[in-house]
């Protein structure tokens, strides 16, 4: 930072100095130029040239006061009046070189001094000025996980220096929120992986201890497969959200309304099971994107919310170019808890562990997708008695949707 002060406080001195040399050379200019006449004005008038002895340079009778007439001189001949006239101009010359000369030496004093307390202005001024960028500097020095709620909060009036005050503390703010959110993501798979690998050991050690019969060998088959299949769904869940996070390397025109109904229609069997009555009302739109990502938004917003449901419940899937909206009827969510969910393994209500449950990736996947395609998911819980919640992916005009 001494390094930028000592910038500063050049260019500042520099500056104030110009200008205090360019004001001292303009005054000396204009009173040298005036002077000349002023002087001679003066001296004509206050010692008329036919008063003065052209020989001696001594006036032959007093000299008139200010106030005072002064008398008719005597005549002269004409070559006597012009000496006296060279007389008085010498005296105005002299006068005008002392003038300036005193001029010019103060000037140049001045000159010095105001270089000086310029230049000590200058650092002072940089000091002030870069207060604000040092605190910003030695906080980011000493920021780590530990002390990221810590916030400059820098008073003062606005300007420059105070939004850069303030987006550094937003910068701290979502700093925040993401190393909270990636700490309780990776503490979560930890815990979600843990437990498909404690069953399957468990399985394994019961279902092969002493002699198991060709029953029991199945039944621990059977549970080994499904804790796979489970483990399976998690790990893949974490790599699509792990691909969606990077952003999109290809893009190309996807018909989300037909992407809705392929997902309506691979879900209606379990749809069916659940006793979950889904409707689609898909008008056309189409997003530029990637296929993959796209299909699987979609089929997650749609598995959600025949999942989350109630027997005898209703999903309606709206398509337009309005973006996708998937709404469901279930238990009422808590208005606090809506933006919870959108967190990886976030659950309205505590894992059972259940066959079909999910791993609590759905909703996270889908806000990660809809961040890679310049898109906003957003979630609103219904008011009672039909409960349940109401998402929405709404596309910008950067990604190319539109309703044909």
């Amino acid at each position: 930072m001494s390094g930028e002060r000592a910038r500063l406080t050049a260019l500042y001195g520099v500056l104030l100095v110009g200008a205090g040399a360019l004001l001292t050379g303009v005054v000396y200019l204009l009173v040298r130029d005036g002077l000349a006449t002023s002087i001679t004005t003066a001296v004509t008038t206050a010692v008329p040239a036919s008063s003065l002895d052209p020989s001696g340079l001594r006036p032959s009778g007093p000299l008139p006061t200010r106030s005072a007439v002064p008398a008719s001189p005597l005549p002269l001949p004409s070559g006597a009046a012009t000496r006296g006239y060279a007389v008085t101009r010498q005296l105005s010359d002299a006068a005008e070189q002392a003038a300036l000369s005193r001029l010019l030496t103060v000037s140049l004093l001045v000159l010095v001094l105001y270089a000086v307390v310029s230049v000590a202005l200058a650092w002072w001024m940089a000091g002030r000025v870069l207060r604000p960028v040092a605190v910003i500097t030695d906080k980011a020095r000493r920021l780590s996980g530990e002390n990221l709620h810590e916030r400059l909060a820098l008073a003062g009036p606005p300007g420059e220096l105070k939004r850069l005050a303030d987006t550094f503390d937003g910068m701290l703010d979502r700093m925040e929120q993401l190393v909270g959110a990636q700490q309780r993501f990776a503490a979560n798979a930890a815990h979600e992986l843990r437990t498909p690998l404690a069953v399957q050991r468990a399985a394994a050690e019961i279902g092969l201890a002493g002699r198991p019969d060709a029953e029991r060998v199945a039944r621990m088959r059977a549970k080994l497969i499904g804790v796979a299949d489970e483990s399976e769904r998690i790990i893949e869940g974490l790599l699509l959200l792990a691909a969606s996070d990077q952003g999109l390397r290809t893009r190309e025109p996807v018909a989300l309304h037909e992407v809705a109904r392929s997902a309506v229609d691979a879900l209606a069997a379990e749809a069916g099971t659940r006793d979950v009555t889904v409707t689609v009302r898909a008008a056309p739109l189409t997003v530029s994107g990637d296929a993959v990502l796209l299909d699987r938004l979609v089929h997650n917003l749609v598995a959600n919310a025949v999942r989350h449901n109630v027997r005898g419940g209703r999903v309606e899937v709206r398509t337009g170019p309005e973006g996708v909206e998937v709404s469901n009827t279930g238990p009422v969510v808590p208005a606090e808890t809506v933006p919870l969910l959108f967190e990886p393994f976030r659950r309205l209500a505590e894992r059972r562990h259940a066959p079909g449950e999910g791993a609590g990736l759905g909703l996270s996947i889908v806000a990660s997708v809809a961040r890679a395609h310049g898109a906003s998911a957003t979630a609103t819980a219904n008011p009672p008695p039909g409960g349940g919640l109401t998402v929405r992916v709404a596309f910008g005009r950067g990604t190319g949707s539109q309703g044909t």
